[in-house]
């Protein structure tokens, strides 16, 4: 009787968080096109929303941090990337975010610590090493003056 009440609960459990699992992506990927379409403020709602379901899930934070970007709210912004770097700290893009948001501050160390990660994972964005190193090179450069 234990046995059968243990294996009923079980298969509860499972179906629980398959419908937790299912609701998240289909959450996401309608958030993700919110997103693509511009409705910034729907896809934001949807994002956060994904979270709560999956507080894990580093690329709502990552396109949460786009979207605070859009509107300028560079705070919000850098917490979202910060979030999106602890639970996925290879995140390129992320990495590739903060280091702008450093250099529009005249962080050029912090920048060259990121830059120093970005160009130790870089897989597919390895094409903007060249443009943060041009920036990074002009401020030293200017400094010099």
């Amino acid at each position: 009787m234990k046995t059968i009440k243990t294996i009923i609960l079980s298969v509860i459990l499972i179906l629980i968080s398959n419908s937790y699992s299912f609701a998240s992506e289909k959450l996401f990927e309608e958030a993700k096109k919110k997103f693509e379409k511009k409705d910034y403020e729907k896809s934001k709602f949807l994002f956060q929303r994904n979270i709560v379901f999956n507080p894990k899930d580093a690329k709502s934070y990552l396109y949460l941090a786009k979207i605070f970007k859009n509107e300028d709210n560079q705070e919000e912004e850098e917490k979202n990337l910060d979030t999106t770097l602890l639970l996925d700290p290879e995140n390129e893009e992320a990495i590739y975010m903060l280091i702008n948001i450093q250099l529009d501050r005249s962080n050029f160390e912090k920048a060259n610590d990121l830059m120093d990660r970005f160009s130790n994972i870089c897989k597919t964005l390895c094409s903007k090493k060249t443009e943060i190193s041009k920036s990074l090179q002009d401020f030293e450069a200017n400094n010099e003056k």
